[in-house]
């Protein structure tokens, strides 16, 4: 991964790869949709980085990604039934205070119940929500106009204890270090996540992103333990 790599990659739509010890469900019988959504919000509630990666390797880039469960005022154009909304923001672990992504997800059953969707909002204004899921939950606010509009979903099924997903083969747009098309697949396991993020130019050759391995987001704290818990207590 060069060096031109190292932030670029972190830049796409999201795509989820889910595994944690769920025993909420005997492994006959699926979860229902609504019970899905919480295990997928409780996995990315939290943060996670890439610091162990970055010891590593050299020229692996030491990234924190911080998810949160967000309240979205007048959301009814929106909304789905058991939608969850987050935000999240990805920054260089020695500069938290400058992210270089920022969005809104809405996690929540498909239309026809058979995976989860989850969908991607860009917001028009960034600076405010710097540090957001520092706040306390009743705090996080957001009026529907300041979540953006959304240009991406991705759509992630349960296989036994995980949940896979990946961006359509046309990817979503981009605007992003010369990239017109994203790609991404992401791995949500029991020590975190690992993301497979490329970016496209117009002649569809690769511009950045991962290449030879995924990029790897280990639990920060105390946050896995809670998550296993959550998923006992669905």
């Amino acid at each position: 991964m060069g060096s031109k790599k190292s932030i670029a990659i972190l830049v796409s739509a999201a795509v989820f790869t889910y595994a944690s010890p769920i025993n909420a469900a005997p492994a006959n019988r699926q979860p229902s949709p609504a019970q899905q959504v919480q295990e997928v919000v409780s996995h990315l509630d939290g943060a996670m980085d890439t610091s162990a990666q970055a010891r590593a390797n050299p020229n692996a880039p030491d990234v924190r990604i911080t998810n949160c469960k967000v309240i979205v005022k007048n959301a009814a154009a929106i909304a789905r039934p058991h939608a969850v909304f987050m935000y999240q923001e990805q920054a260089l672990s020695q500069r938290l205070s400058q992210p270089y992504r920022q969005r809104f997800l809405r996690i929540a059953p498909s239309v026809d119940n058979n995976s989860i969707e989850s969908a991607v909002f860009r917001p028009p204004t960034l600076q405010a929500w710097i540090g957001l899921c520092n706040k306390p939950e009743a705090q996080r606010i957001i009026n529907v106009k300041d979540i953006g509009t959304s240009n991406c979903s991705v759509f992630l099924r349960r296989q036994q204890q995980n949940y896979i997903g990946e961006t359509s083969a046309s990817g979503c747009p981009s605007n992003y270090k010369g990239a017109v098309r994203i790609t991404n697949r992401i791995t949500l396991h029991q020590a975190g996540m690992d993301t497979w993020d490329r970016g496209f130019d117009a002649t569809g050759n690769q511009v950045w992103g991962a290449e030879s391995e995924a990029y790897q987001f280990r639990w920060i704290g105390g946050n896995r333990g809670a998550e296993e818990q959550r998923s006992n207590d669905l």
